[in-house]
């Protein structure tokens, strides 16, 4: 649905000015960045969608590193291209991540063994509250799977303006994941290859937009794959073998607990890639991503998120999380997707 206002700020200047007139007004305000992973209720957003355009990069040498501070409306992947271009290392596996760099924190983005915490140094963003400009270290964004700062105690407190990535210079490629090792096929594994495997690992998953897929109407993921203390891991691996006969795939976090697969959950509960509910679906190359097949509402999505959820939760006792953000919506509408 439509914005009742929209501001395209060029700088930091322009998001003050925005977060003023929206507070002196009593509107609601939403940051949108490439508006990859939200969801927008059919009615629209009864307030003001703020958009940080400012696409600006620089570097400068540190070492062997190299700190890159970039606006946060430069496009995630143009990023990427750079860095692996500088042959630098630390997101050569975050190739073909849709929206900008400013949402990269707070969702700490992340695929293939890489996540964009890892070489994020700090985050310049404006308070709302206050109006100041704040810059946000490293430790300050308490970067988790997914998560961060910016999803917990700071959520919606702050409108990220730039983000200083420190960047390893002639640094190695990560090969974290098995694919990547068999999409190289022998090749030397420098940055540019593993970028360009990654870019055909997700364009066969239909995780890069194309015009021509008909797979491109999503959100990306629509569910964060579940991390569990190992007990809990240990409860639905025994309760997932009793029910399917398999080993469910399960990898060790860095915090000591393990992360499940959302996407191996979501087929054993009977739902299998390309799944149809009238005018949406499972994508026909990966059933985590919900696909409008056409004209879909926005409650219709909701409603088969739900359903996934709900089928997930009854085979394996696991609650699937939401990753889009959803927008608009009142809380009984989405409570399904949390409860």
């Amino acid at each position: 649905g439509p914005a009742r206002y929209w501001v395209d700020a060029a700088d930091g200047e322009v998001v003050g000015a925005a977060l003023r007139w929206a507070r002196d007004h009593a509107v609601p305000l939403e940051v949108l960045g490439g508006g990859s992973n939200v969801l927008v209720a059919d009615r629209g957003f009864p307030g003001l969608v703020l958009r940080v355009q400012a696409a600006d990069l620089s570097s400068q040498v540190a070492g062997d590193d190299l700190l890159v501070d970039v606006g946060a409306g430069l496009r995630w992947d143009e990023l990427v291209g750079w860095a692996v271009a500088q042959d630098c290392a630390g997101v050569e596996c975050l190739a073909g991540i849709p929206g900008d760099v400013g949402a990269a924190p707070i969702q700490n983005v992340g695929a293939y063994g890489q996540e964009a915490g890892q070489c994020i140094d700090q985050v310049e963003a404006i308070d709302r509250a206050s109006g100041a400009r704040v810059v946000i270290e490293r430790e300050g964004c308490e970067f988790g799977y997914r998560h961060s700062f910016f999803k917990a105690a700071g959520q919606g407190k702050y409108v990220i303006l730039r983000v200083r990535f420190r960047f390893r210079r002639s640094g190695a490629p990560t090969l974290a994941y098995p694919g990547i090792e068999r999409a190289l096929a022998g090749q030397r594994p420098t940055l540019a290859a593993v970028r360009k495997a990654v870019l055909m690992l997700r364009r066969a998953k239909s995780m890069v937009l194309s015009e021509d897929d008909e797979n491109r109407r999503s959100a990306g993921s629509f569910f964060v794959n579940p991390v569990v203390t190992q007990e809990r891991a240990a409860q639905v691996q025994e309760l997932a073998l009793a029910v399917t006969g398999e080993t469910m795939p399960a990898h060790p976090s860095p915090d000591g607990r393990v992360k499940l697969s959302a996407a191996w959950l979501i087929e054993r509960a009977g739902l299998g890639k390309g799944t149809v509910r009238g005018r949406v679906g499972l994508s026909t190359r990966h059933c985590l991503a919900i696909v409008n097949r056409g004209h879909a509402t926005a409650v219709e999505v909701l409603a088969f998120a739900a359903e996934v959820r709900g089928q997930v939760r009854d085979r394996f006792t696991v609650a699937l999380e939401p990753e889009p953000r959803l927008i608009g919506f009142e809380p009984q509408e989405t409570a399904p997707l949390f409860d």
